[in-house]
């Protein structure tokens, strides 16, 4: 029996976060998940491919002649870390606002099912990802030229100045995620500091303001440096966390000149050192990483690690790290301990990619309990 766990479920089943206002932008996709065929039996029956390299070796063996792989698509759903994440916090019943891609000038049908509890705005059309699933990883193709219309001005035009003053002023998070995917995502952050966040009525309690980067190596070091130095400027308005996967962790860091790159590239830097150099250099309240079989994080200057419920068939990987984050942000909301939030995170992504959908409250405090007897 964990203890933590253990007295974490019974902390959870006391809370009600149907209570918290949510203000979740500014990406939105249709995501194809898809499987790579290893061998065809017959019409409808198939082998997939199981792993990257796999894959890879397949490709490479490619080179100088050419090859058919032929892709299955196994289901078309609401994509983009906005969205994900939306969804995720939306089993929770609280209020939330999603302003998105999502298709102009009507909400395209994938994410009609998202207005039965949560309030859209859509500011552009949405982007398309192909999701080639597979044991050790996913590639995502993603198809983005739409997202160039995800602007401040967009936003402005189709929710309007004062009401999104309203929103982000009664907002007890504010999340803005998918940075790497949407160009002038920078310019939004700087037009709202400038524009919107100053006019906000002053609250008792900082909201939390979160960023998800989303694997930013194609962007440009100098791009990538503008946005995190920017981030320490919502300090006054917010209570600012940051969320990284293990290889954007070690990616921001290789930008941010943190370590020698040649340590930073194979990872021999330790996640703690890692973590709390981010967090020296970046000046915000929290850097959460999570990497596949753990997470951790620094708030107010301390360490926090915890191992996580690791599966090593999952049923549906594209999206756990949405889930982690919203479940991280959750349990801030609920004014958890730093190791109770990094639990629910990981809980509510180890549920989610068992059952390939995320938890409701009642399922999340259930799957917390299962996990402190050992049984997920």
């Amino acid at each position: 029996m964990d203890n933590l766990k253990k007295s974490l479920s019974e902390k959870l089943s006391k809370k009600d976060p149907s209570t918290k206002k949510i203000v979740i932008g500014f990406d939105g996709f249709i995501d194809e998940i898809i499987h790579a065929v290893d061998k065809r039996l017959d019409a409808l029956e198939f082998v997939r491919i199981d792993t990257i390299s796999d894959l890879a070796k397949r490709i490479e063996r490619a080179s100088g002649l050419s090859t058919n792989i032929e892709l299955v698509p196994m289901q078309r759903k609401i994509g983009g870390n906005g969205p994900i994440m939306c969804n995720a916090f939306a089993r929770h019943n609280p209020k939330i606002t999603y302003i998105g891609a999502l298709g102009v000038p009507t909400i395209d049908e994938v994410f009609k099912v998202m207005e039965k509890s949560v309030t859209l705005y859509s500011i552009a059309n949405s982007g398309h990802t192909d999701a080639l699933e597979f044991d050790d990883g996913k590639l995502m193709l993603g198809k983005m030229v739409s997202l160039n219309d995800v602007t401040y001005e967009k936003l402005i035009d189709h929710v309007g100045k004062e009401q999104l003053v309203q929103l982000l002023g009664e907002a007890d998070l504010f999340a803005t995620v998918n940075w790497s995917m949407l160009p002038f995502m920078t310019d939004m952050w700087s037009k709202i500091l400038k524009e919107i966040l100053p006019i906000m009525p002053k609250k008792h309690k900082k909201p939390i303001f979160f960023v998800d980067l989303a694997d930013p190596e194609k962007r440009e070091d100098e791009e990538i440096m503008e946005a995190l130095n920017l981030l320490k400027a919502f300090s006054p308005y917010f209570y600012v966390v940051l969320g990284l996967n293990k290889k954007e962790a070690y990616d921001v860091a290789d930008v941010l000149d943190l370590f020698d790159s040649e340590s930073l590239k194979h990872m021999q830097v330790s996640l703690q050192d890692l973590n709390e150099a981010l967090y020296t250099y970046l000046q915000i309240d929290s850097i959460v990483i999570h990497p596949v079989d753990r997470s951790c994080t620094v708030i107010d200057g301390k360490f926090f690690e915890e191992l996580g419920p690791y599966v090593k068939k999952p049923k549906l990987t594209t999206g756990a790290g949405d889930n982690f984050n919203a479940g991280f942000v959750l349990g801030l909301l609920l004014d958890l301990s730093p190791e109770e939030s990094l639990l629910t995170g990981m809980a509510t992504s180890g549920f989610y990619v068992r059952n390939a959908y995320s938890p409701n409250f009642s399922e999340l405090v259930s799957f917390m309990s299962d996990w402190s007897k050992d049984l997920v």
